[in-house]
């Protein structure tokens, strides 16, 4: 949901008291019951509430203080797009606001999975660490949590430079236990539809008939035998290095709105995709996919392809937005942003293209 600014030193956590639904929501943790000293704040600054500007800060801190009375804002983190996100301290606890600016835009819906997420894990802890709910309001989209101390893995989709090995090991792993994990029925989403996905995208012409069909072939053998369900596996569902904090006690996954059922392997594939300069990261996710067997390999496979199919459109609109903006080239000689953007479009295509090939070996080996 947000990136934390800078890094911070480890300090243990808060004891947390927050509303959930307007009934007190105990966040402590069970194993600790000795007395905690609150955090430090995070790097305090005046925000400025003049212009226009300042109008959706005064909106979206009214929306956070009608759920969290004591919060007070310290720090923008975001400022962009239908949401402003703000760090401050509620009480004495520093904690993360996310506030949208229009409740019934078409974020809406998002922004309250993402509440379902938090509101579920008060109860049902996941298996990784995630931050802890203060407070919420899903009519308005306004969403309070602790402030966890860390750096943000990256800070764009697609980084141009990944975290070390030993960091990247450990958010596979964090991952990986999250995939295990099997939260109470019906709480979240219905799975989601390949069919329905495969179909979108072939209408757009991002795929051929033959990509459609030879999905379709894979999808078809995953399938339990005599039965049309495809097996689910529990996922994050944006498992970019920009979602997860590394912390001094490990990642730590941020921005749940898209947490639901998917095929196996949809986290590591969504991580795959975003990992164009650790190779040997990609190669140790390859083999875990090789590792599950010709399933587990299957469904890694619609996953990438899928995957890499959606962040290519995504790139070429970057990229066209790019071409429509004066071009100017950055101090000290670097990239532009449109040619950075038809960088990875060209390396995203060559991706795109070794998952093709792979799920053509797969079918041709059914």
């Amino acid at each position: 949901m947000y990136p934390a600014p800078t890094p911070v030193a480890s300090r243990a956590r808060p004891r947390l008291v927050g509303q959930l639904g307007g009934a007190p929501v105990s966040g402590a943790d069970d194993r600790a019951r000795r007395p905690r000293r609150p955090g430090p704040a995070p790097g305090a600054g005046r925000i400025d509430f003049s212009g226009a500007r300042g109008e959706r800060l005064r909106a979206a801190l009214s929306a956070t203080q009608e759920i969290c009375p004591e919060f007070t804002p310290v720090q923008v983190v975001r400022d962009a797009g239908p949401s402003v996100v703000l760090i401050g301290m509620a009480g004495r606890r520093a904690a993360v606001a996310k506030s949208l600016l229009d409740p019934t835009g078409p974020q809406a819906d998002r922004t309250r999975s993402e509440i379902t997420a938090y509101r579920t894990f008060v109860h049902h802890r996941p298996p990784v660490r995630a931050p802890r709910l203060i407070a919420d309001d899903p009519h308005s989209g306004t969403l309070v949590v602790e402030f966890v101390p860390g750096r943000v893995g990256a800070t764009r989709r697609h980084p141009t430079s990944a975290p070390s090995a030993g960091e990247l090991r450990g958010v596979i792993a964090a991952i990986r236990r999250l995939n295990t994990w099997r939260p109470p029925e019906g709480v979240f989403p219905d799975p989601v539809s390949y069919p329905a996905w495969l179909a979108r995208y072939h209408s757009l012409g991002l795929l051929t008939d033959r990509d459609v069909g030879d999905m379709q072939a894979l999808l078809h053998g995953l399938c339990a035998r005599g039965r049309q369900e495809l097996p689910r596996q529990f996922c994050h569902g944006a498992t970019q290095l920009s979602h997860i904090l590394l912390s001094p006690n490990g990642p730590v996954l941020v921005s749940w709105e898209s947490a639901g059922w998917y095929l196996p392997g949809y986290d590591l594939a969504t991580l795959w995709s975003v990992l164009g300069d650790a190779p040997l990261m990609r190669r140790q996710i390859s083999q875990a996919a090789q590792a599950a067997g010709p399933r587990g390999r299957d469904a890694f496979l619609v996953n990438l392809m899928l995957v890499l199919t959606r962040e290519i459109r995504l790139c070429e609109e970057a990229v066209q937005r790019a071409i429509r903006r004066p071009m100017t080239t950055p101090a000290g000689g670097g990239l532009s942003f449109g040619e950075e953007q038809r960088l990875l479009l060209r390396r995203l295509h060559e991706d795109w293209a070794l998952a093709r090939r792979a799920i053509r070996a797969a079918v041709g080996t059914r």
